[in-house]
């Protein structure tokens, strides 16, 4: 077990320096073609984020509704995408003796010549749950919007995947050594507290699913021992779409794919294609970065890494890397009444879906594929199914 425990760990570090050092930057056309969510996002008709704006408190009809509303996307409008449920089921504080459900959702695409355990992925992460009280609470950035993120990203690049991957079968490349590198979208059930946050009332289903992800063994001659040190990078969304977020780098580990993230967003405003830079009329913090720490390390920045409580921390517990995207200070709406769709800024959440799927796209290194997918990736496209302050949990700085 050590044995096999060190070679997955030197696994992890030569993945680590593959994607610092020969990480692909994405052209300026390969920017231009990643779409924006244009109408999917409208709060009250958008087929992607409309049906997350409602109350999702574990086990409710409208947690139900909105797991079915993610399956019924992907095996809609994706379906080479690979569905999984992950359940377990606690007591909280409010429920007495009766146990909740918590559900979480895994779904994944890697290369096609891949078998579990031999393929690394880059994880996109928001919990879906909402806040028991106050009571109708939506959690529009907390976190229907972020999720919303997520499956535009995946329909972004879902075409420049199959375009990539089907060049590189077709110039006979050794497939084996070439690209072993998938993507995994986790929707994670059980994230805010019943009562208030502590240790054992919060992130329900995160620590569920990192239990088994880290306990349930891969064949012993895969590239990782299990699910978990498969985990290239875990990308947390969270708190994301009021207007004029401030988004620190948390974690020295991470920084290097800050940086990338960071310079992507320059690149983007730079071009004109972020929608909540520049309006007229405007003021100059229209034109502020969301990622504003890209030379931390050099001007002696604090590190705040731990300082929040999120779905992160039971991954990170165990050797996981994380790229914490959560604004601080938190918006003014974070759990109160207000944090609903009214309240959201969609030119800001159309911005940060861009960012998200252009990170990806260049961490999938689709650089000259984008074009093939962008069609494909059009917002509204349907195709037919194939079959200290961790007590108070996010808590501000």
């Amino acid at each position: 077990m050590a044995t096999i425990r060190f070679l997955s760990q030197a696994v992890h570090l030569l993945l680590l320096v593959y994607f610092t050092i020969a990480y692909t930057t994405l052209s300026d056309d390969g920017l231009k073609a990643i779409p924006g969510p244009g109408d999917d996002f409208n709060i009250k008709t958008g087929k992607l984020l409309a049906p997350i704006l409602q109350p999702r408190v574990p086990g409710t009809p409208g947690s139900i509704a909105v797991q079915n509303h993610f399956i019924d996307f992907f095996k809609t409008n994706l379906p080479k995408w690979n569905i999984e449920l992950q359940n377990s089921t606690s007591k909280t504080p409010v429920s007495g003796d009766k146990d909740v459900p918590f559900v979480n959702l895994i779904i994944n695409r890697d290369p096609p010549w891949t078998t579990p355990g031999f393929s690394g992925r880059l994880n996109l992460v928001a919990h879906y749950d909402s806040k028991l009280t106050p009571h109708g609470f939506i959690g529009a950035t907390d976190s229907a919007a972020p999720c919303a993120m997520l499956m535009h990203a995946a329909r972004s690049v879902d075409a420049a995947l199959t375009a990539k991957w089907e060049k590189m079968h077709a110039d006979g490349m050794d497939l084996e050594f070439e690209d072993q590198q998938g993507i995994q979208i986790l929707f994670l059930d059980g994230e805010e507290a019943f009562k208030s946050w502590t240790d054992t009332d919060s992130i329900y289903g995160a620590r569920s699913l990192a239990a088994e992800m880290e306990s349930t063994a891969y064949a012993a001659h895969s590239t990782f021992h299990n699910a978990l040190s498969s985990i290239s990078l875990f990308v947390l969304l969270d708190l994301l779409g009021a207007k004029n977020p401030t988004v620190p780098s948390y974690f020295k580990t991470t920084h290097w794919a800050y940086r990338k993230m960071a310079k992507l967003e320059r690149r983007l405003r730079s071009m004109s294609l972020f929608e909540s830079a520049g309006k007229k009329g405007g003021s100059k913090r229209d034109d502020k970065p969301f990622l504003p720490e890209s030379d931390k390390e050099n001007t002696g920045g604090r590190w705040l890494g731990g300082m929040i409580g999120d779905d992160h921390e039971p991954f990170m517990e165990r050797g996981v890397d994380i790229l914490h995207i959560i604004p601080s200070p938190f918006p003014r709406v974070w759990h109160n009444r207000e944090d609903d769709g009214e309240h959201l800024d969609l030119a800001t959440v159309a911005d940060w879906s861009k960012l998200v799927t252009a990170f990806v796209a260049e961490w999938m290194e689709l650089e000259g594929f984008m074009k093939a997918g962008e069609e494909a990736a059009k917002p509204g496209r349907e195709v037919e199914p194939r079959g200290d302050q961790r007590d108070t949990g996010k808590s501000e700085l």
